[in-house]
């Protein structure tokens, strides 16, 4: 029988994800060259070849895909059991992996602040990033929970809403929409240019949705990766913008961009909590969830 450790395991796992030595061995806090011997020792002690090596990467045998049903498996039942005994024991002690698109990050980090004043034995990994990114780490199962947009079907995963989402249209102080007396209609943006996010991201499906349906058309004079970029580009009079409500508290105070008061706007989204399903609960994973839903309700904007 061939003997294989669970360490072996884990590092197959990493770098069946990652499909380089290199980046397990940064995860794992390893060296390259060790995360190649435990590899090169598991493949001798199985007797069956786990990688191909295609260009500077890594892909799996045919074999090693197989073999990873297993380990996966054998990974889940172990953080299953620990998590178990943690719970037994009634710890509030563990580690908690979270990603978040970048439009919800001005909430998290204050939400995870308060989590963490009363857990302080957790830790917390915390990646702000586009949604691209997300579904990524959702298919390798990397992430305890993602707070995003609406998630798309299809991709195995579990969600639910916990918090309203408005979209608004934005323009710096002093544009010529901003002296009408009247509420706006969708007519009245027509001419309009409009800087908005890349393709792709669940705000700019959100807004192609509504022109669309509203059979109208938007031009586009710059497309960004971030709402960070949107405001500012806005700000310095590139065109208008339609962003999260939760993002722009400041620059509403300090009178840096102005809301337009658009007929059919808010557009109202929701922020989701996103599983992958398979993925294993902890109880500290279920802790933040609880609190979470908990907390959210004092940042609901009507």
């Amino acid at each position: 029988m061939p003997h294989i450790s669970l360490r072996q395991i884990r590092i197959f796992d990493s770098v069946a994800r990652y499909q380089s030595h290199t980046r397990a061995a940064e995860k794992l806090y390893m060296t390259q060259p060790a995360v190649s011997m435990q590899m090169k020792q598991l493949e001798e002690n199985l007797g069956i070849d786990l990688f191909e090596r295609q260009g500077r990467s890594l892909a799996l045998s045919d074999s090693g895909k197989k073999l990873r049903i297993y380990t996966n498996k054998i990974i889940d039942a172990f953080e299953s059991m620990i998590d178990y005994v943690d719970k037994i024991k009634g710890c509030h002690t563990g580690h908690l992996t979270i990603s978040v698109a970048t439009t919800a990050n001005h909430f998290t980090t204050r939400i995870l602040s308060d989590f963490s004043e009363k857990y302080p034995e957790i830790t917390i990994s915390l990646d702000v990033t586009n949604r691209q990114s997300i579904l990524q780490q959702l298919d390798n199962f990397e992430p305890d929970l993602v707070i995003m947009g609406e998630p798309p079907k299809g991709h195995g995963l579990k969600s639910e809403k916990f918090m309203t989402n408005p979209l608004v249209i934005i323009a710096p102080p002093g544009h010529k929409l901003l002296q009408k007396k009247k509420k706006l209609t969708i007519n009245d943006l027509d001419g309009e240019k409009f800087v908005v996010r890349e393709k792709g991201s669940g705000t700019r499906e959100c807004i192609e949705r509504y022109f669309k349906k509203s059979e109208k058309t938007f031009t586009t004079t710059l497309e960004m990766t971030s709402n960070e970029a949107i405001k500012h580009a806005v700000s310095a009079g590139f065109g208008l913008g339609i962003v999260s409500l939760h993002t722009i508290e400041l620059e509403l105070l300090n009178n840096h961009l102005a809301i337009l008061d658009v007929k059919g706007f808010p557009l109202q989204r929701y922020w989701h909590l996103v599983t992958r399903q398979g993925k294993a609960i902890s109880p500290v994973t279920e802790a933040f969830r609880s609190f979470l839903l908990e907390k959210s309700e004092e940042f609901v904007i009507e």
